[in-house]
Parts: C-alpha cells; structure tokens; sequence
C-alpha cells in the first residue's frame, strides 16, 4: 500500500508558496511574483513519488486582513483548505522579520486538527547561524511534525520536505492518474501568465489592482491557439502604466507572455491584449467568479 493524500500550503503572502509548489511538483503551475497576494485561488499540483507515494499539493492565497470582497474570498479559501486536506505545510519566509501576520497564521495552524509540518523557506537568503534559533523559537509554539529549512530557488532542502511531507500522509491509493499534473484550468493557467508579466514588468508603479481576462480562447485545426485577454485596472492613471510609452509596456507584456505560452501549450499563439478601467473591480461578484477567484463553501 502507498502514501497518498492532500497537502496545504498555507502562510501568509509573499512566504514562497507558489515558488515552492512550482519546485515541489517539478513544473510550473503557479504563477510567481515577488509581489504579496499573487495567488488569487487555490491551485492543486500532483507529485508522483516513485516507489513512494502520490502528493496532491494545494496552493492557497496568502493569509492576510482581507479589505476588498475578492481579498475575503481569497482568505477563506485559504481557511476553509485546512479542514479538507490530510497535512498542513505551514510556510514561513525564514528571510522577514516575524510579525502580527506570522502570529494571526500560527494561530489559524494551531487549531487545526490534523498534523502539520513546518516548511522555513528562502534560506538562501539568510544566514546559517540565524536558522538555528528561529527554528528552536517555533519548535516552542507547536508540536511540528517536522520542521524543514529550504529554498525553492537552488532546490537546497526540497528533497528532504518530499520525504518529510510524505512519511505523514496516510496509506492509500493514488487519488490522481500518474500523468495527471494540476487542476488549472487551460484559460486560467493563460490569464495568470500573462498576470505574471504584468505584475514582473509594472514593478512597484502599479498596485494590486489588475486582473487579466481571457475574452476567447479558440484552438482552431490550423495549429495555432488564438488568444484575446483583457488587463483590468481600477484607475484611469493605471492605463498609461499598463500601454506604456507608445505603446512599449503592453507589447513587452505581451511577447513574453506569448513565448511562454506558446512552450506551454507546445503550439503557435496569436495573443491579442487590451486594457480596460473598472473601478472597484475588486467587489464585483461576477468578474471574481470569472477570475476563478471561489467563493466560500
């Protein structure tokens, strides 16, 4: 009999999940940003361990005080995981200064009742003589199942947190088929690349206040994916951001956009971007369901 189950990645934004995820599974199904809140939903990953067990990882949004409508759906996704998985991965960002936001998520952690193990990402980035103490600081908080230093960027510990992870999910079947890799959806996986653009490209001019649409998705027979997407902004002065100087921005968007996806899909695609203002797109139920942002349950 094998190991099998269902393991949330929780933590609060900006703690490396997604990096994590995309590192874990060994292929890219998260999008990644250095910006907090990139995750809009929950995204599922599948690892097949040879010889071991199959790893169904769930990736949540951040966990931080929610202020618009589409941020309350975002933390209660990410809540509600927790009671419908068989392992929690609690990740921390070893690298930032603990605070009011580490503790709130520490507490969410301690109520669950199933075990949970601590993941201390981006030790790359600190010292080694740092690590010893923060991990002696959470071994006090709480009965981990384990506690795994690694980065997701050189790969340094992800072997170990495999194994860790693995060794505390219950005996079972393969809940997924061997080639099966995530559950995202072919227009979503398209709409968050081209987001990862945007969000790499716009750097700290543009708030957290786009989105991206996919207006048509057509696979037509002549082997070329037609693509039309809309970017959302909630102010008229986050337009001239997103087009740039004649227009220099969103066609920069959009070539690296288009060559990601094309290696994505393995096919030739045609992308077609505009921009569009919304205000308080933010609260608008119907484009949050469109943006496959789920709804508590």
């Amino acid at each position: 009999m094998m190991q099998s189950g269902f393991v949330s990645l929780v933590g609060r934004p900006n703690a490396g999940k997604s990096t994590l995820l995309n590192a874990l599974v060994g292929a890219k199904v998260a999008i990644v940003s250095n910006k907090p809140q990139t995750t809009r939903s929950r995204i599922t990953g599948v690892k097949n361990v040879p010889g071991g067990g199959q790893i169904v990882f769930v990736d949540t949004p951040g966990i931080h005080r929610p202020l618009h409508r589409m941020n309350v759906r975002m933390v209660d996704s990410a809540i509600d995981t927790i009671r419908e998985v068989d392992l929690l991965a609690f990740v921390v960002d070893a690298s930032a200064k603990p605070g009011k936001g580490d503790r709130f998520v520490l507490d969410v952690v301690k109520r669950a009742k199933i075990p949970v193990v601590l993941v201390l990402t981006k030790i790359d980035l600190i010292k080694k003589t740092t690590l010893l103490p923060l991990i002696d600081a959470y071994r006090r908080e709480h009965d981990f199942k384990a506690i795994v230093p690694v980065s997701a960027i050189t790969g340094d510990g992800v072997d170990v947190l495999e194994r860790a992870l693995l060794a505390n999910l219950p005996e079972g079947e393969a809940l997924y088929p061997d080639d099966y890799l995530t559950d995202q959806p072919e227009r979503v996986m398209a709409a968050e690349l081209i987001r990862e653009k945007l969000l790499l490209h716009t750097h700290d001019e543009l708030p957290f206040t786009t989105a991206v649409v996919i207006d048509q998705f057509e696979r037509p027979s002549a082997g070329l994916l037609r693509l039309y997407a809309t970017i959302v902004v909630d102010q008229e002065s986050h337009k001239p951001i997103v087009l740039g100087r004649r227009g220099e921005m969103i066609k920069r968007i959009g070539t690296e956009a288009r060559e990601e996806l094309e290696r994505m899909f393995e096919t030739k695609v045609f992308l077609d971007l505009h921009v569009k203002v919304k205000s308080d797109w933010r609260d608008d139920e119907r484009l949050l369901d469109e943006l496959n942002v789920p709804r508590r349950r």
